[in-house]
């Protein structure tokens, strides 16, 4: 497998209520884990094999925080050393499995499939708003997509084509002539644009009761490897002077953590974080069902691209000015993997 992802990094795994007393099976950079959660409520993820057969020991037992091996009973512990092997009192040092570090923010669980030593909890995304007086949060799904992670992000730091996949949902046609800008860091790339003095989307069009014309905006805050937030909303024109003074009108944080699987799969983790309607569990439901639509299209698209792409491997693409984004944001993953191969060959 060739999958272009850093390993020192956090990712999103699953979401924390996926996960119980009961082994589970997950996919992540093309490994295979078991996960579980103790008595005590830790999530605890170990490599899905058994080191005598390679038997997957999602197919064992819990007993007490230790699972057992569904093959010949070899028992391992929290941290992924043997603690038992039926028959056999004696355990080779070997006998273990590796374990992963792992925190739950944000409604999800983040792993760190790389060194150990370097998981600093600190570097797990943190959005301001969630969590804040004034905001609310909605958990969504978790929406698995049949093509690399990195088609996904070129997806997320792409304003351009709101306006014409989405046109149910997320965009309309005052936006098509309309140029995006953006500025690059060293982890990230953010993508902008403003269309004033225009029709109202269809989806703040149900819930702004905007009498006429709207300001509306987009920025796309892209963090490498996998972490894609989307800021949007809309207020009356003329109403927001100052780009920064966004908290004015309606406006939604759109949250996709992509968990890279493998090369060829990966899946968006989404919630939304938004400012209005804040203890209305129904506007909830009907912007998921807003949401859904808007990322099945993206999916949709996505999957389509894929497979022209698997049966035209010699085909040439062009580039276009609303691609100075997506192509850094790839620079960038190529950068960290690069430094993270350079530090392991100096090593």
């Amino acid at each position: 497998m060739n999958l272009l992802a850093p390993r020192n990094n956090w990712y999103p795994l699953t979401w924390s209520r996926n996960i119980t007393r009961k082994l589970a099976r997950h996919r992540i950079l093309g490994m295979d884990l078991v996960v579980y959660r103790s008595e005590g409520g830790e999530v605890i993820a170990l490599d899905d094999a058994c080191p005598h057969r390679l038997a997957p020991l999602s197919m064992g037992k819990l007993r007490g925080d230790a699972i057992e091996c569904g093959y010949h009973g070899m028992t391992f512990g929290p941290d992924g050393r043997c603690i038992r092997i039926p028959g056999q009192p004696m355990i080779p040092p070997n006998a273990r499995v590796p374990s992963y570090p792992l925190r739950e923010k944000m409604g999800l669980i983040w792993i760190w499939p790389g060194d150990p030593a370097l998981a600093d909890p600190s570097l797990i995304y943190n959005l301001p708003q969630f969590g804040e007086a004034g905001w609310h949060a909605a958990e969504g799904d978790a929406l698995r997509i049949e093509t690399n992670y990195l088609n996904l992000a070129d997806n997320l730091c792409d304003p351009a084509h709101v306006s014409f996949v989405h046109l149910s949902t997320l965009g309309n046609a005052a936006s098509e002539e309309i140029p995006v800008e953006h500025s690059f860091g060293d982890r990230g790339v953010l993508v902008w644009r403003w269309i004033r003095n225009a029709p109202p989307i269809p989806l703040f069009g149900k819930y702004g009761n905007f009498s006429g014309h709207v300001d509306r905006w987009h920025y796309y805050d892209y963090i490498a490897p996998c972490i894609a937030v989307i800021d949007f909303g809309s207020a009356d024109a003329g109403a927001i002077a100052d780009p920064e003074d966004r908290g004015r009108g309606l406006r939604i944080f759109a949250c996709h953590f992509i968990t890279p699987v493998d090369d060829n799969v990966c899946i968006d983790h989404w919630l939304h974080v938004r400012n209005f309607a804040l203890d209305d569990a129904d506007v909830d439901q009907r912007l998921h069902a807003d949401f859904r639509i808007a990322f099945n299209e993206d999916k949709e698209i996505l999957e389509r691209i894929e497979e022209v792409v698997q049966a035209r491997p010699n085909a040439k693409t062009i580039r276009l000015a609303i691609d100075a984004a997506p192509q850094r944001m790839r620079r960038i993953v190529e950068r960290i993997v690069a430094g993270e191969a350079e530090a392991r060959a100096s090593a």
